[in-house]
């Protein structure tokens, strides 16, 4: 029970601190950074994409601490983890490279989560190089019914968690998303998709200047943005592209349900426990 007890005391000290401090958990990919408009420029090792990316980064980052927060945490988001570097993002921000697990990390109780370099859920119109996770293997995904992609359940994740999401960076079609399910959100559009390959683009130092200043002004709206939630029960469902047929075994995962060759669904009470049973092998 002192173990436990002491444990208790150090999470809710560990939130208490994030809050206080402001902490800012900034995920970051690629495919919504200004100028980047072809596949072949998301490799993550591709030279200009990384200094277009970095220079997002820490243009938010600049205006997150401008606005009043304490700590920034960036997490690579993009492709693996492998896209970032400790030498060149902003030095007083901190870097996590490597999975977030299901819970993505919010257990920690961050003060708000951002978005940087985001593109939209699939089978958007205008939405460039647009897919929910993974554009090889994911042809649609759904939450209760809805489509969805990386917008609507990290937002979902942290407001399990009572933490909002305050600001994206990205196209468009990224910004119209979240703004559909927290209209009050900070949005930089750094470019208009005008096709899957095509975009109209602001410069680079044109996308700095407003990411800066969308993630200065979204620090105040901590406290007045309500976190997204999304009442359980939670159902998601997974349709795979077609060369992604489920293995044979798929129907006897946890909490699973087969509902053909290349569709699988999950319930689960609530977000966290449906994430955790989709992410589960």
């Amino acid at each position: 029970m002192l173990r436990i007890a002491v444990f208790l005391a150090l999470a809710l000290a560990s939130a208490a601190s994030a809050q206080q401090r402001k902490t800012i958990l900034m995920i970051t990919d690629a495919e919504g950074v200004g100028g980047v408009c072809r596949q072949d420029q998301t490799d993550p090792k591709d030279a200009e994409m990384r200094q277009l990316l970095t220079g997002e980064i820490n243009a938010a980052v600049d205006g997150f601490l401008a606005g009043g927060a304490g700590d920034v945490i960036v997490w690579d988001g993009h492709d693996g983890s492998q896209t970032l570097s400790t030498l060149t993002i902003h030095p007083k921000a901190r870097m996590i490279q490597g999975s977030l697990g299901a819970s993505m990390l919010m257990e920690r109780h961050f003060a708000a989560v951002a978005y940087v370099g985001q593109h939209s859920k699939a089978d958007v119109r205008g939405g460039i190089m647009a897919h929910s996770f993974s554009s090889l293997g994911i042809q649609t995904m759904t939450l209760n019914g809805k489509t969805v992609g990386e917008i609507d359940v990290i937002a979902a994740m942290a407001g399990h968690f009572d933490t909002p999401a305050i600001m994206l960076s990205g196209d468009q079609a990224a910004a119209d998303e979240l703004k559909e399910i927290v209209p009050d959100a900070e949005m930089a559009v750094v470019k208009e998709g005008l096709g899957r390959y095509a975009c109209l683009s602001l410069s680079a130092p044109a996308a700095r200047d407003l990411i800066r200043e969308a993630a200065r002004r979204s620090v105040a709206k901590i406290g007045k943005i309500k976190p997204y939630k999304i009442p359980g029960p939670v159902t998601l469902q997974i349709e795979y592209t077609t060369r992604n047929s489920l293995a044979f075994e798929a129907q006897y995962r946890t909490g699973a349900e087969v509902l053909g060759d290349r569709t699988i669904r999950f319930k689960g009470k609530d977000i966290l426990d449906v994430w955790r049973l989709y992410r589960s092998r």
